[in-house]
């Protein structure tokens, strides 16, 4: 009787385990499922000066600068009221044209876009989209090295702007 519900205790642990693997594993792909790519740093420095770090940081490292668009300018003309938010666009062609040449639909999202918006606390954020989920969008399976390489740099980028 003893190894008997001894025999039931372990298949009921057993099964308990087995339960909480699958609930963990379903709120792993849940989360993954509704990841919007966007990756969120917060600057330790005002906007104007998160602005000119990330630019001169670009510069520094030979990458070619591309466009800065001031967004709440633009709604400001257009009498809409907007908090800062300031578009600067830059890339490597040698390196972002070969996700293009994976998939061109990839050139959406090349050259790199990063964002520096102020929320209503006033803190700074530089915001970007995720490489690795721009992989998945585009199906991109086989530029791993480079996307690493496009992650580090603009992680080192925006490293700039996190201490006073």
């Amino acid at each position: 009787m003893k190894r008997h519900i001894n025999l039931h205790l372990a298949n009921l642990a057993a099964s308990l385990l087995l339960l909480l693997m699958l609930l963990s594993a379903a709120t792993s792909v849940a989360r993954a499922d509704s990841d919007d790519g966007v990756i969120r740093v917060k600057s330790a420095v005002p906007m104007s000066e998160a602005i000119g770090r990330i630019k001169a940081d670009i510069a520094a490292k030979g990458i070619k600068f591309f466009l800065e668009v001031d967004q709440s300018k633009l709604a400001a003309e257009a009498d809409i009221k907007l908090r800062p938010s300031t578009l600067l666009v830059f890339g490597n062609p040698p390196l972002g044209t070969q996700f293009i040449t994976a998939n061109p639909n990839a050139g959406l999202d090349w050259p790199v876009h990063l964002l520096l918006t102020q929320d209503d606390n006033g803190d700074v954020w530089a915001v970007w989209t995720d490489f690795d989920w721009i992989a998945k969008r585009h199906n991109i399976r086989n530029r791993q090295a480079q996307f690493t390489m496009a992650t580090m740099v603009v992680k080192s980028i925006t490293s700039t702007i996190t201490s006073k």
